[in-house]
């Protein structure tokens, strides 16, 4: 049989940094389970959460691939930016 955790458990059961409180505030973006008006996570849910959060570093010694050297100009090198407002009154 599949275990329910309320709110409070399955904040114990997240890495530390995760509250009961936090898990209320995202709820809309986690996955979760509703019985009526009662909200429980699942073991499922649970690594879905951590899935959802983890984080890889994408360049330094840790990266699991090294970082392309960049090519050529910046994509957004074209642009440049506005008068300032105090020059446009006359």
């Amino acid at each position: 049989m599949t275990r329910r955790l309320t709110y409070s458990q399955a904040a114990a059961e997240l890495p530390d940094g995760v509250t009961e409180s936090w898990l209320r505030r995202h709820i809309k973006k986690l996955p979760h389970s509703k019985l009526g008006r009662v909200v429980y996570f699942t073991d499922t849910d649970i690594e879905r959460i951590d899935a959802l959060f983890h984080h890889e570093p994408t360049n330094g010694p840790l990266a699991a691939v090294p970082a392309a050297a960049p090519t050529g100009q910046h994509p957004l090198s074209h642009l440049v930016p506005l008068p300032s407002r105090r020059s446009v009154r006359a």
